[in-house]
């Protein structure tokens, strides 16, 4: 018989296979709706709110948002097992915000480890420590958001302040429970100064137990994705940053912390 947790119901807007991001190896990616933050740069501005919504993709009209059990994703899940057996691959939860479906996201975690799957979750930490705490014990790889150091700056381009996020980070990589990653959305006119780049490295390494440092470069690929739902693009007028940028901003993070520093997720 079906263990309850198995029952628990979220509210997701995909699940993508065989990728090779967001963790190690083959990976299927579950992408929850919601999320506290309001980044003006997100890629997915469909995950931002849990309501079911209406986007327009080549010129039709697509629902965004279905609400599955954990035993009906894991049935997806559990197709690619052979992939994660060879790669190291598994499980990765993202958004959206996982701990804005704080008991889906730790259930599906739960059922992932107890089926031998691997875990990994893409997230910003922005909750109460105890959701977080909730979910460790289930998870393999945090890849944690780090966007800056300032608060106002960060309320500013976010909707939140960092205060709450960069407390969280201190107990998660203190608890020593998952392998911590810290990752950093290199947004120009945000964050992409020597200086920015250079604060942030020096917290991540000042973490214990921290794995490595990834540094993500800005792209534009969600941009029709707001065009698609009737909604405006926070950064209308910003480029990606060139690779000799992050090249330079890679050698400010690693010797700012100490860490193996990467350029992408």
């Amino acid at each position: 018989m079906a263990e309850d947790y198995l029952q628990t119901k979220g509210r997701i807007f995909d699940i993508q296979r065989y990728s090779i991001h967001d963790g190690y190896g083959i990976r299927t990616i579950v992408f929850l709706k919601g999320c506290f933050l309001r980044c003006r740069w997100c890629c997915n501005p469909e995950s931002q709110h849990y309501d079911v919504e209406t986007m327009t993709v080549q010129g039709k009209p697509k629902t965004i948002g279905r609400d599955v059990t954990v035993e009906e994703v894991m049935e997806t899940v559990q197709k690619d097992r052979p992939y994660y057996r060879r790669t190291g691959g598994g499980l990765t939860l993202s958004g959206g915000e996982m701990l804005f479906q704080q008991e889906f996201a730790r259930d599906l975690l739960r059922a992932s480890k107890s089926a031998g799957i691997s875990t990994a979750a893409e997230s910003t930490a922005f909750s109460e420590y105890r959701a977080i705490e909730e979910l460790l014990p289930y998870l393999d790889q945090y890849l944690l958001d780090i966007k800056h150091m300032d608060s106002a700056k960060h309320k500013r381009f976010t909707g939140v302040p960092n205060e709450r996020i960069l407390e969280n980070a201190r107990r998660i990589a203190k608890s020593g429970m998952t392998e911590l990653s810290i990752r950093v959305p290199t947004i120009p006119t945000f964050n992409d100064s020597p200086e920015e780049i250079r604060a942030i490295a020096e917290f991540a390494g000042s973490l214990p137990n921290v794995a490595r440092l990834h540094l993500l470069p800005y792209h534009r690929l969600g941009l029709d994705k707001y065009a698609g739902l009737g909604r405006e693009y926070g950064l209308p007028d910003i480029s990606p940053p060139d690779r000799e940028h992050m090249l330079m901003l890679k050698k400010i993070a690693e010797a700012g912390s100490g860490l193996e520093c990467r350029i992408g997720g």
